[in-house]
């Protein structure tokens, strides 16, 4: 059976009903164990978080570097919490598209920002769970008795990337470099052609598959029969969430930023726009054409931002007399088929995170879900919800089941918010942590899929008097 077979009796999902009812609950906290300590007999817990307002592509942001934009979450970081630049052991920072002058980009942010040159740190990437790697990393270096105060985050800047020579050109560049005579020069440059020219831009495809993203969304999509409809009905939900969030106030962990030469500082992330069902409907298909259901409005767009967090073990915490968000309990990566499964990583890591914390869905009061694409996420809830799948491929007696939609993304998410690739998992946890305090929760989750099939899923618990703020 393939997986065109899956969820075929109309698993559908009323996801504007859900927006109304959020809107008029109260959630309360979910009745769960109470969590162990982690194994070095230590609590991690997350201080708090800040992220650039998230802007498209080509847009405020254009001109700048990405180390400036990393830069300034760092220092906004510090100012925000009072802390001094000498008391952070380490950074780890996130980044996928490379800006090949600043390749280790922590080390060229942490020094732009003012830390002191002792400051190790190191840049990591992971696609678009970069910058959950960089948290559970420092995780790890706290687990360890490594360093006791991590800062990690992560930056994308999609205005300006690498675009290469040619292999051609590239290879009679490097050629002509070693040439000592005019003669072997001009025997060099005789073998130029026109073709050489052409630039070599950034993948936007699967390097083991030569498929793009969009490919992947538009026929997984198809796979779960996940309809057009679905999809926009999803995409809607969304931005109209986080629309709300914003004009709230909810976005707490935004810090302004101001562009030098741009008069107006920004201030708010420039995506999220509202539509009506019927503006959505008249989309074309962004990929699969002219059959496909992924679109311009229900596809996440390229993004520049950055973001970054700390994280400190609970008793440091204490010392320095700050009120940690949230204790981040546990975590774990999946990884997958990446031609037929490449965006079902919530799927495969939501239940495996469960047993190992031995929790139900029930227990979990936020779910923070990365939203690559409306129809990457519709189809994760229908395999799930789906006895095949969960049993073919979970190796599961039964299925999950359906997470309870009033607690899902109740802010939006990447599909209004943006997703700039290495920074969006900071962005994730914090809405997590703020969302427990506002909605009176206990337990949340973070999950999020990543280019090559890979995924991670994060549980944190709110900490006992933690502010949104």
């Amino acid at each position: 059976m393939s997986l065109q077979n899956v969820c075929r009796r109309g698993n559908s999902f009323n996801l504007l009903n859900v927006t109304r009812k959020v809107q008029c609950r109260t959630l309360s906290a979910a009745v769960a164990n109470p969590q162990p300590k982690q194994k070095n007999g230590q609590n991690i817990v997350l201080v708090d978080g800040v992220r650039t307002p998230f802007l498209t592509s080509g847009t405020t942001y254009s001109k700048l570097m990405p180390h400036e934009l990393a830069r300034h979450s760092l220092l906004s970081l510090l100012q925000k919490n009072r802390l001094d630049k000498e008391l952070i052991d380490y950074i780890v920072y996130g980044s996928v598209i490379q800006e090949v002058k600043t390749s280790n980009i922590a080390r060229e942010a942490a020094l732009a920002a003012g830390f002191s040159n002792k400051t190790p740190a190191h840049t990591v990437t992971m696609a678009c769970i970069s910058s959950n790697a960089a948290i559970t990393t420092g995780m790890g270096l706290i687990a360890t008795n490594t360093y006791d105060v991590i800062v990690a985050g992560g930056v994308e800047f999609m205005s300006d990337v690498p675009i290469r020579h040619s292999r051609k050109m590239r290879s009679l560049l490097l050629k002509a470099n070693k040439a000592k005579t005019l003669g072997q020069r001009l025997s060099l440059l005789s073998t130029f052609r026109p073709d050489f020219l052409a630039p070599e831009l950034p993948a936007v495809a699967e390097f083991s598959s030569g498929e793009t993203m969009g490919h992947s969304a538009d026929r997984l999509a198809s796979a779960f029969n996940v309809s057009r409809s679905e999809q926009d009905e999803y995409a809607l939900r969304s931005h109209t969430l986080a629309k709300e969030a914003q004009e709230k106030g909810y976005f707490t962990d935004l810090v302004p930023f101001k562009v030098s030469g741009v008069d107006q500082i920004v201030d708010k992330d420039n995506g999220i726009r509202v539509s009506s069902p019927e503006s959505l409907a008249k989309l074309r298909p962004a990929f699969v054409k002219p059959y496909g259901t992924v679109t311009a409005a229900n596809a996440s767009f390229l993004t520049d931002g950055a973001s970054a967090c700390i994280i400190m073990t609970e008793e440091k915490a204490k010392q320095l007399g700050l009120k940690p968000k949230a204790y981040l309990r546990d975590f774990l990566y999946v990884s997958q088929d990446p031609v037929n499964q490449l965006l079902l990583g919530p799927a495969y890591g939501i239940p495996k995170l469960l047993k190992k914390a031995g929790l139900t869905l029930k227990d979990i009061d936020s779910w923070e879900i990365h939203e690559a694409f409306a129809g990457q996420i519709v189809a994760n809830l229908k395999a799930l919800d789906s006895d095949w799948f969960c049993k073919t491929y979970l190796g599961l007696s039964e299925k999950v089941g359906t997470p309870d939609l009033s607690k899902w993304n109740n802010w939006g998410g990447s599909l209004s918010i943006g997703h700039p690739f290495a920074a969006t998992g900071v962005r994730l946890c914090m809405h997590t942590a703020n969302r427990l305090v506002r909605e009176d929760g206990k337990l949340g989750v973070v999950a999020a899929c990543a280019a090559g099939g890979q995924g991670v899923a994060m549980l944190i618990e709110r900490y006992p008097g933690a502010t949104a703020d």
